[in-house]
């Protein structure tokens, strides 16, 4: 038995590979004493950390909606009207076009009246909806069903909806850092119960997978405090990924910044372990080619992304990889989107497959090398 600190890298739907490489571990009784995630990593390392299983991960990757359809795959939540707030409708380009319209013989404030009603109801179109969300709020899709989910299974582990970082800290005694993106002030933030104790540790989940253009940016709250003791209230949080989407660092080195943000515990007292998912390694058993993506992706702008996507959380940081190669388990991924969340069947089971391998065979490497496994 070992204990790790661990990495869980992002990489959207791809993440669910995390539940097969946590199987492995869990079978050779190994243990975590820090959790860091950034995007889908964020959502594997607070369900590790909120004291999920491998069995129960997985429970939650099978989930089915009531049309059969994997619960995955409704975090692609089409915007409603509830997420627009007025102000947000109020300061609207598409608000500013409707007040240029003047409407002759029409009073003002009757006119006023008009616009907002007729804004609401452009809304209820599933594609203005989109576009609005897009143009206004940073994504396609609002991010409120993922939300929603999330609070679902820490409630699960006695984990109210609005427990911050800090009281997540206190009932669970695990050390949970995710990593999130500010574009407004721009730099990497790293939210745990030392840097940023207010925020609710289901928002900051939220904020780490936000992926830009594909869900709604996610706006710093006043209620949640500071980070660092500076100010964010207003900022604008996208995904941890667009500044780190493998911060292995934040273990692997050691220096004030580092010290400050993850605390004076030693990094090499526990091994470390980063799980990369590597897009250039093939799934044994699956053709290259062989891609499902869903229904809800085929709006070309969002195929634009997803492959965009995948290439900006490919970027990694070779030079940290190079350095730290013994700590990191690369898991197959060749061929799956980060948009893919309606993976099912064979093709999710032979994703598995592989992440299973992989870790087994990157214990028997470390154990070889007497670095534990």
């Amino acid at each position: 038995m070992a204990k790790f600190d661990v990495v869980f890298e992002g990489g959207g739907a791809k993440g669910i590979a995390f539940v097969g490489a946590l199987e492995v571990l869990k079978q050779r009784n190994h243990e975590f004493r820090r959790f860091i995630g950034t995007s889908a990593g964020a959502i594997t390392a607070t369900l590790c950390a909120a004291g999920y299983t491998p069995a129960e991960m997985m429970n939650a990757t099978l989930e089915k909606q009531a049309d059969g359809t994997p619960r995955f795959s409704s975090f692609m939540d089409i915007p409603t009207t509830e997420d627009f707030p007025p102000q947000t409708r109020e300061a609207s380009m598409t608000m500013q076009v409707l007040r240029e319209i003047d409407v002759p013989g029409i009073p003002e404030l009757l006119e006023s009246r008009f616009d907002a009603a007729l804004l609401e109801r452009l809304i209820e179109n599933r594609i203005f909806a989109r576009l609005f969300s897009f143009n206004e709020c940073g994504g396609f899709y609002s991010g409120r069903t993922f939300l929603s989910w999330i609070r679902e299974k820490l409630a699960a582990k006695n984990i109210a909806g609005d427990d911050t970082l800090e009281t997540f800290a206190a009932k669970t005694g695990a050390d949970l850092s995710l990593v999130v993106s500010d574009t407004t002030d721009v730099e990497m933030l790293v939210l745990n119960h030392r840097t940023a104790p207010g925020v609710p540790v289901a928002n900051a989940v939220r904020m780490s997978m936000s992926i830009p253009f594909v869900w709604q940016e996610v706006v710093w709250q006043e209620e949640w405090g500071t980070y660092l003791g500076r100010p964010k209230t207003g900022n604008i949080i996208v995904d941890g990924g667009v500044l780190s989407n493998f911060p292995i660092r934040l273990i692997a080195t050691v220096d004030d910044e580092i010290r400050t943000i993850m605390g004076d515990s030693d990094p090499n007292g526990a091994g470390n372990l980063g799980l990369l998912i590597d897009e250039r390694i093939p799934v044994p058993g699956m053709p290259d080619s062989d891609k499902t993506p869903l229904p809800v992706t085929r709006l070309r702008t969002v195929q634009r992304i997803s492959r965009l996507l995948d290439t900006m959380t490919g970027a990694w940081d070779n030079d940290l990889i190079r350095r730290f190669s013994s700590d990191i388990c690369r898991l197959p991924a060749k061929g799956y989107g980060t948009l893919e969340f309606g993976m099912t069947g064979d093709r999710l089971e032979l994703f598995l497959q592989a992440a299973r391998a992989a870790m087994t065979d990157h214990l028997k490497i470390a154990a070889a090398a007497g670095l534990g496994g």
